[in-house]
């Protein structure tokens, strides 16, 4: 083994000790701490094996593929929250919640990544040290985890293996290979958005542990194929992508979609989308279904018998028709039943509890979602 190799080895050997002892003995890495432990490594690094410059040549083609990437993703998981349901963040538009969430995602991000180019460029292409940093930046993500986990039950072990480690272990080779293959730019956009939209946008979905652990393990997995496809090309094909017209177009509609897809299923507007899970109101709205709601903005006056409706019943989205109106002491109360069941529903619709009326059915455009939802 050469000399360098050997003292590579050394270097990541002690992060490993250091980590060990972190999530086994005595928790050291909190936000800041771990952000000024990457930066004594990667200071320490510096001095021992000097920095290699990012001049990969084709990085801004990679870039734009993360960048269309990343917009389909959305595309299809806000898709995926018509059904499955959106949760509103909390408000992390504030001091505590800049220092304390996104300044420490956005910088430890930022010097990881630096530090996993710098040091697999170093290994020059050994397969034993690839390996090593690999497993050493898994264990980077995962160290705190499993000091704070206990492990305590077997749901727990569950938790941490399909919440934390799965994920950590896609993401990282993924990120690796990256990394050896074109450099650590891509990877700080990827990992910036998908780690920092939730805390930035005001309304995300809202998917089950499992469904949330199978995105994290899979999404990076399928960045790394798509990209992949432009490393595999040949000389003979000339690795001169035209991103003008055509470029730019991909890279709009995506992004228009996204929005409109934000803005009809986010509930802030007076117009919104939801998928129908249910075979209730066939033939006139069938499974798998969206239907475009108008919102009553408590202009209850307006419903009448024989519309179509959404209100939530026991916290479960439901689009029926109404089939009489009762008003006693100012309040309006609503008896409704779905078009194909036999009889009237068995309870009142309080006005409170009405979301909208239904203004238009777009056929099987929910499916994908309905489908995701009973995995």
């Amino acid at each position: 083994m050469k000399r360098s190799y050997k003292k590579l080895l050394i270097f990541q050997l002690i992060m490993f000790l250091i980590l060990i002892l972190n999530s086994f003995i005595h928790n050291i890495l909190g936000n800041y701490s771990t952000i000024i432990f990457l930066v004594l490594t990667t200071i320490a690094f510096k001095f021992i094996f000097g920095i290699e410059k990012d001049r990969h040549r084709f990085t801004k083609d990679i870039i734009f593929d993360v960048i269309i990437f990343l917009l389909t993703f959305f595309l299809l998981y806000y898709l995926s929250g018509i059904i499955i349901g959106f949760a509103r963040t909390d408000n992390y538009y504030n001091v505590n919640g800049i220092i304390t969430f996104i300044i420490p995602i956005i910088i430890t991000t930022i010097v990881k990544e630096f530090l996993r180019y710098q040091v697999i460029m170093k290994s020059e292409g050994s397969r034993l040290l690839t390996i090593l940093t690999c497993i050493l930046f898994i264990f980077l993500d995962v160290t705190n985890p499993i000091f704070y986990n206990g492990f305590a039950s077997k749901y727990d072990t569950f938790i941490f293996f399909a919440l934390t480690l799965l994920p950590a272990i896609s993401s990282n080779i993924v990120c690796s290979y990256l990394t050896y293959k074109v450099g650590y730019k891509p990877n700080i956009l990827y990992l910036l958005v998908i780690n920092l939209y939730q805390y930035l946008l005001p309304l995300v979905p809202n998917p089950n542990e499992y469904l949330a652990s199978l995105v994290n393990f899979l999404l990076p997995i399928l960045l790394g194929f798509k990209l992949s496809s432009f490393f595999n090309l040949t000389m003979d094909e000339e690795i001169e992508r035209d991103y003008n017209k055509k470029g730019i177009i991909s890279l709009i509609i995506p992004t228009i979609l996204v929005i409109i897809l934000v803005y009809f299923t986010s509930g802030y507007f007076h117009y919104y989308a939801v998928a129908i899970a249910s075979g209730s109101m066939e033939k006139v709205i069938s499974k798998g279904d969206i239907v475009v709601i108008e919102k009553l903005d408590a202009e209850y006056e307006k419903l009448k018998e024989g519309q179509v409706i959404a209100y939530t019943y026991n916290g479960v989205l439901v689009v029926h028709r109404i089939v009489r109106i009762i008003k006693q002491d100012g309040q309006y109360y609503v008896y409704t039943k779905g078009d194909a069941n036999p009889n009237e529903d068995n309870y009142v619709v309080e006005q409170d509890t009405i979301m909208g009326t239904v203004k238009a059915v777009v056929p099987y455009l929910g499916l994908p979602t309905v489908w995701l939802n009973e995995i």
